[in-house]
């Protein structure tokens, strides 16, 4: 009995030691807060001078803090910058939803968004991070390495090929193409003829699925009947298709070298 009771205290001491690294390995709130040079200023000019519609949702401060924390970004770079001064950004209306810390309008936040799908625990090692998505099924990315070689460069998961697609921009380059590049022109095919119609309501946990299938061969989004679906069962199923009908393919790299930016 005495040996069965050390054997527990053993296995509680270990898992002990395990949380207690978990969360050694996790940066602190205030080394993530840069009060010297933040990048919000920039991003709030971008903003500014967009020439798409742009809505930034309001903050929750704590709110705000905890998912800073738990995606270990730094306000130094756009991306924290963004979780830290925004609840998410709303672009044409709500046709694209860049995640933030979260609001009434836009109820997923990246650090909890990306729990289980891209990372299981936070401060994992990350293979992309999600931080975008669209009203037709399409999910942007930041790639960390498991999408390819151009690490920190977003890519775009189009619902008409379930392929991953480098942009061959950055998260400061994402958000200036989103604020200001011809969505129309980039979206073609993708957006049906009354699609303003429909976006000004749109739900952020739904999109809409297509009939046929965007990516089935000869598919005319104008002919094709649409529903409305859950974002996160969009995800899994867009996923499961994309490695389905890819496999023999790979996914297209992007070799471009770029300058670094604050990413």
């Amino acid at each position: 009995m005495k040996a069965t009771l050390k054997i527990f205290s053993l296995l509680a001491l270990s898992l002990m030691a395990f949380s207690v690294s978990a969360q050694n390995k996790l940066i602190s709130l205030d080394k993530l807060i840069n009060k010297t040079d933040p990048a919000w200023p920039l991003v709030q000019k971008w903003i500014d001078s967009a020439k798409n519609k742009v809505e930034v949702l309001p903050v929750d401060s704590s709110k705000a803090k905890e998912v800073l924390y738990n995606a270990q970004m730094t306000t130094y770079a756009t991306l924290g910058s963004v979780i830290y001064n925004t609840g998410g950004i709303m672009v044409d209306n709500g046709w694209i939803r860049i995640l933030g810390s979260g609001s009434e309008r836009l109820t997923r936040n990246i650090a909890e968004w990306n729990k289980g799908k891209t990372i299981k625990e936070y401060g994992d090692n990350i293979p992309y991070l999600l931080i975008a998505d669209d009203a037709v099924g399409g999910f942007f990315a930041i790639n960390y390495g498991g999408l390819g070689p151009d690490v920190k460069n977003v890519y775009y998961l189009e619902p008409n090929t379930l392929t991953w697609q480098p942009l061959g921009a950055g998260y400061g380059e994402f958000l200036i193409f989103c604020f200001d590049s011809d969505l129309s022109k980039f979206y073609k095919g993708l957006r049906w003829s009354t699609w303003d119609q429909f976006i000004g309501n749109l739900a952020d946990t739904k999109t809409y699925s297509f009939r046929p299938y965007l990516w089935e061969q000869g598919t005319d989004i104008e002919k094709c009947t649409r529903k409305l679906v859950g974002i996160e069962e969009m995800y899994n199923f867009n996923i499961m298709k994309s490695k389905e009908l890819n496999a023999d393919k790979g996914i297209k790299k992007d070799d471009t070298k770029k300058d670094e930016t604050k990413q």
